[in-house]
C-alpha cells in the first residue's frame, strides 16, 4: 500500500515540475508513515514539508497542490491537509479490504519479501561454553538468534545460523578439574576442591558417565569414557564432550537448531590464532612493552591498546576472537550478526579494532551485535535464584519443563533485547488474557473453530466466492482489523531490517486483541450469506497473519485450546 501511495506522489511532484511550480532538480525523498489515529486517515505524508524551502512555497499551500495534482486512484479515497502541512490520506474500503484477498492468496508467504536478495548472513547465536547446562540467559540469546535467523530468511536473506563452542582456555581447565575431584570422591566442601570448580550436580553426572565407559556422541567426535581419575586430558576431552551433548537437547527441546558448530580449538589446530598475530604484527599495528604483545586498537576508536599476548605466552580471550571473525569473512559472509549477553559489550570495539588493523577489507562496523540484558525468573512474587542441577543458576531447561516451550519462547523474545526482563513462571503458566502467548495462541484457536461451526451449522465456505463479499466488511471493529492486517509486512520488514524480533511479538498480541474485540462484538455465523463469508473470510485472515508471525518466533499455533 505504500508502495503503491509513494508512487502516486511521486506522479503529483512530476506534474508539478512541468508545471514549474517546483524546480526541476528536486529530489524528492517521499517517507509516507501510518497514523496513529484513524481519524487522522490511514497514512500520512510530510513531502510537503520537506520539499517547502526548495519550493519556494509554504508547506500548506504545497500540500494543496500535490492533492490537486494527484492522478484519479481506487486506492484513496480522499487527501486531506492537516498541521503545518501534512497530507493524510484516506484509502478507499475496496484498497482496505483488499489485504484479505493478498493474505488468502499468498498464504503462508504474506508478509515475506526479497529485500536480503539472497546475499549471504550468518547468525552466531548462544555460543555457550560448554561447562554446564543452558541458563536462561542463553535462552534469551536462542530465542532472539532463533527469531533473527527467521526473520532474515522471510526477508530473502541467505542465512546461516552458528554455535560457537569455546572450548579452549581457564574455564575448560576448571571443568576438567571439577570433574576430576569428583572422580576422586571428592565434593565442594572438601579443602582440596579446586578453587574455581564447578560445584552443581551435573558435575557428579560426569563424573559417573566418564567412570562407567559411557559413549558421548557430539556433533564432530565420538568420546568414551576412559574411567581413569588420573589422566585429566582424557577427563577434559569427555566432559567437553558430555556437555556440549546435554547443551544440543537443552536446544532440541527449545526447538532451535543450528546449520553449523564452530570450535574455539579448531582455531588453534589449524594454526588460525598464529596466523592472525603474524598478520597483525605485519602490519604495523602491534608493539612490546612489559614483555607482552599489545595490539594499537586506539588507532581504530578503542579508548586504550589491548594485550593480544600475554607476557607468560598466554593469548587473551579476544585475539582468538579476531581470528575467528577473520575466518567467517574468508568464508564469504557479507553480513555478520552475534546474538550475545551484554557482558560482552567490551568487546564489540575491540574485536572490531582487530579487524581493521588485519588489512583484509573488512568494512567497518562489521560485524553487527545483538546485546541482550540479563533475565530476572520471578515465581509467586519472589526471585528463583538456583537450580538444583546447575547449583548456581536457572537453567533453560527448567523454564522448558516448568512452562513449556511455546511460553519461554515468547516471554524471552517479546521485550526489545537491551531492556532487562522479568520471567513470571505464573503468568506464563496462567490461562488468562494477561498472559500474552495463551491471548495469541487462543485468538488463533478461535479462528480456527470459525470452520468447524460453520461445518457443523451444514453452511459451506469457499475463499473464492468469499472474496467478491469483502464489501460487507464495514463496521469499525472491521476496519481496525484490516488496518492492522496491512500492516503486518511492514512490520515484518523493519524487524528485520532493525534486528527487533520483539516487534513481531508486540504486533501479535495487538492483533489478537484487535480480533478478539471483534469476535466478541459481532456474529460471525449470521444467515446473511454476504456478510458471513466476509467475516469467515477475514477470521481467515487473522488466523493466517498469527500463523506466520508466530513462525516468525517459533510459537506453535495450536488448532484448539
Amino acid at each position: 500500500m505504500k508502495e503503491e501511495l509513494s508512487r502516486l506522489i511521486h506522479q503529483a511532484l512530476d506534474e508539478l515540475v512541468k508545471t514549474d511550480a517546483l524546480p526541476a532538480d528536486i529530489s524528492p525523498n517521499v517517507q509516507i508513515d501510518r497514523t496513529r489515529d484513524s481519524s487522522h486517515g490511514d497514512l500520512a505524508s510530510n513531502i510537503a514539508l520537506t520539499l517547502a524551502k526548495a519550493s519556494g512555497r509554504k508547506p500548506r499551500d504545497l500540500a494543496a497542490a500535490i492533492c490537486a495534482a494527484l492522478p484519479p486512484s481506487d486506492l484513496v479515497a480522499r487527501a486531506e491537509i492537516a498541521g503545518p502541512g501534512f497530507i493524510n490520506f484516506f484509502l478507499s474500503a475496496s484498497s482496505s479490504q483488499a489485504v484479505v484477498r493478498n493474505i488468502l492468496e499468498q498464504g503462508d508467504a504474506f508478509g515475506r519479501n526479497a529485500e536480503g536478495a539472497g546475499r549471504k548472513v550468518q547468525v552466531e547465536f548462544v555460543s555457550a561454553n560448554p561447562t554446564g547446562p543452558l541458563h536462561v540467559g542463553h535462552g534469551r540469546g536462542a530465542a532472539v538468534g532463533d527469531s533473527l535467523c527467521r526473520l532474515l530468511a522471510a526477508t530473502g536473506w541467505d542465512v546461516t545460523s552458528e554455535f560457537y563452542y569455546n572450548d579452549a582456555g581457564a574455564q575448560i581447565d576448571n571443568l576438567a578439574l571439577s570433574v576430576q575431584a569428583r572422580c576422586r570422591g571428592l565434593g565442594p566442601d572438601d579443602a582440596s576442591w579446586p578453587e574455581d570448580g564447578y560445584r552443581g550436580d551435573y558435575i557428579v553426572d560426569v563424573a559417573e558417565a566418564y567412570q562407567r565407559g559411557d559413549t558421548i556422541d557430539a556433533e564432530d567426535r565420538h568420546v568414551q569414557g576412559a574411567g581413569d581419575a588420573g589422566d585429566l586430558a582424557a577427563i577434559r576431552d569427555f566432559a567437553v564432550a558430555y556437555l556440549r551433548r546435554e547443551q544440543d537437547l537443552d536446544l532440541q527441546a527449545f526447538e532451535v537448531h543450528f546449520d553449523n558448530f564452530f570450535l574455539e580449538s579448531s582455531l588453534y589446530e589449524k594454526g588460525a590464532v598464529e596466523d592472525t598475530v603474524a598478520r597483525l604484527v605485519a602490519n604495523g599495528h602491534t608493539y612490546e612493552k612489559d614483555d607482552a604483545l599489545w595490539l594499537r586498537t586506539t588507532d581504530f576508536g578503542d579508548d586504550k591498546d589491548r594485550v593480544m599476548r600475554k607476557s607468560d605466552g598466554g593469548y587473551t580471550y579476544f585475539l582468538p576472537d579476531v581470528a575467528y571473525h577473520l575466518d567467517k569473512w574468508q568464508r564469504g559472509f557479507e553480513r555478520v550478526i552475534n546474538e550475545q549477553g551484554a557482558d560482552h559489550h567490551s568487546t564489540v570495539t575491540r574485536v572490531r579494532a582487530g579487524l581493521q588493523a588485519l588489512d583484509q577489507g573488512i568494512p567497518e562496523g562489521w560485524p553487527d551485535y545483538v546485546l541482550h540484558q540479563m533475565v530476572l525468573v520471578m515465581r509467586g512474587g519472589a526471585e528463583v535464584k538456583l537450580s538444583k542441577r546447575a547449583g548456581s543458576y536457572v537453567t533453560l531447561r527448567d523454564l522448558i519443563d516448568e512452562v513449556g516451550c511455546d511460553a519461554t519462547r515468547y516471554f524471552l523474545v517479546a521485550r526489545g533485547p537491551g531492556s532487562q526482563l522479568t520471567f513470571d513462571i505464573d503468568l506464563a503458566l496462567s490461562q488468562s488474557n494477561d498472559n500474552p502467548v495463551y491471548y495469541i495462541q487462543y485468538a488463533h484457536a478461535r479462528t480456527r473453530s470459525v470452520l468447524r461451526k460453520l461445518a457443523e451449522q451444514g453452511w459451506e465456505w469457499h475463499a473464492e466466492r468469499a472474496l467478491q463479499d469483502l464489501e460487507q466488511l464495514g463496521e469499525e471493529h472491521e476496519k481496525a482489523l484490516l488496518r492492522r492486517l496491512d500492516s503486518y509486512p511492514e512490520v515484518v520488514a523493519t524487524a528485520a531490517r532493525d534486528l527487533e524480533p520483539h516487534t513481531v511479538a508486540n504486533y501479535l498480541r495487538d492483533l489478537a486483541g484487535d480480533f478478539h474485540t471483534w469476535y466478541n462484538a459481532h456474529k460471525m455465523l449470521v444467515d446473511d450469506a454476504a456478510v458471513r463469508n466476509a467475516r469467515v473470510a477475514l477470521s481467515e485472515a487473522v488466523g493466517q497473519v498469527i500463523r506466520n508471525g508466530l513462525g516468525l518466533l517459533g510459537v506453535s499455533a495450536p488448532e484448539s485450546m
